[in-house]
């Protein structure tokens, strides 16, 4: 049985990691035992385990590690503690899983990258759009309809002034065309509108290895959220899209022609069709057959890297007009 410990226990942790591991649980009697729950907030840990299932709450994280010996740890902290707290984890050996962006620099990030080098230990990167199921069937089938030429994500949200967008939540939308078309060969990023703005946009252009071109729009002031991605091939088309409050739909057009219409049930947990579920499951598959979980560190930096770049580049822009 693989013990499993969740280490921070805020809002993120409980709907896109305590929620489906405990699916897990229920769904695969016997094959994970969750033995702990740890929060800096001992009453949300102890929370936790009262409504998903976790055995113990700890307040302390050494303590947690010490006394439960997890096989495996999920870990879910604020930006500025995911290097931490991942490089302690992976110094120690302990599989892990570790929230994007990896890290609140880019030296924080290669820190990060550097340590799960040198040990060797598992780890997976917290990327659930990998992990969603309409988006993977849009990709299986843009890969049968013919080769991929052109692929378009649109991340739209409501009054999201944070400075850090870009790389903190847009990573997901660059993560997900690389994990669609492949890696990316070059780009370019442009500021839609007023770039005195406290909210940014970004149209972000993409070359990638394989030929394929790619598009992003960041627009995380927009008025309403949605996100979407768009495969596009000769004679084809598929999309994926998921808005709150409705279900998420994947639609494919051939020659003119709906070949393909599914549309979440209702019933289906959001854990499940966000990837969050599935995310889940190849963590603990990968502890049960030794197989080295994914994406890693290594395969998301370039993601991480690329959204770090684009800030430093406006941020640079913008203390060079103002000097």
């Amino acid at each position: 049985m693989i013990r499993l410990a969740l280490i921070g226990c805020g809002e993120h942790s409980q709907g896109s990691h305590a929620v489906p591991l405990a699916r897990y649980n229920s769904q695969h009697p016997g094959e994970i035992s969750l033995v702990a729950a740890c929060d800096l907030n001992i009453k949300r840990a102890e929370e936790f385990c009262r409504s998903y299932g976790f055995a113990r709450a700890y307040q302390s994280l050494e303590r947690m590690l010490a006394e439960e010996n997890p096989d495996g740890c999920i870990c879910i902290m604020p930006m500025n503690r995911i290097t931490e707290i991942g490089i302690k984890l992976l110094k120690m050996k302990i599989p892990c899983v570790i929230e994007k962006p990896l890290g609140i620099s880019p030296e924080d990030v290669r820190r990060l990258i550097k340590v799960a080098g040198e040990t060797g230990t598992p780890h997976m990167v917290s990327v659930n759009r990998r992990f969603m199921p309409y988006l993977n069937r849009a990709i299986s089938w843009a890969g049968e309809a013919g080769p991929l030429r052109y692929v378009r994500c649109s991340m739209i949200r409501y009054e999201r002034r944070e400075s850090d967008f870009i790389w903190a939540t847009a990573v997901h939308a660059v993560d997900a065309l690389r994990h669609i078309a492949g890696e990316i060969k070059e780009f370019k990023a442009e500021i839609i509108g007023d770039s005195g703005s406290s909210s940014r946009w970004y149209s972000i252009s993409i070359q990638f290895i394989d030929g394929a071109a790619g598009q992003i729009a960041v627009l995380p002031t927009a008025g309403h959220v949605e996100e979407s991605y768009e495969l596009f091939g000769e004679g084809y088309r598929a999309r994926v899209l998921s808005r709150p409050g409705q279900p998420m739909s994947l639609q494919c057009w051939r020659d003119n022609k709906l070949k393909l219409e599914e549309v979440a049930s209702p019933d289906t947990p959001e854990d499940v069709i966000n990837g969050a579920y599935d995310e889940v499951v190849q963590f603990v598959k990968a502890l049960q057959t030794g197989a080295a979980p994914s994406p890693s560190i290594g395969e998301v930096f370039p993601s991480v890297q690329i959204c770090f770049q684009i800030a430093e580049r406006f941020t640079c822009n913008r203390e060079a007009n103002e000097a």
